[in-house]
């Protein structure tokens, strides 16, 4: 299993993660981007057992907010 993690306060809105990879990522009602099926919290994570588009989303993040840890 791997794990994405969402540091939602660093997270400026931009979209580039919903646009890349809308399976994992959508965008919330404060702005910012959100994990499907995770707690919102500040940091949100959430166990997969394929990372498929994660990977883009993360090196497009302008604010490297996205983290895959395999």
């Amino acid at each position: 299993m791997s794990k994405i993690k969402l540091e939602r306060e660093k997270c400026i809105g931009c979209g580039s993660c919903v646009a890349l990879c809308p399976k994992y990522f959508e965008m919330a009602d404060d702005g910012k981007s959100h994990i499907k099926d995770a707690v919102k919290q500040d940091v949100e994570e959430v166990e997969v057992e394929k990372i498929e588009c994660a990977e883009s989303a993360a090196e497009a993040c302008p604010v490297q907010c996205i983290h895959i840890e395999k």
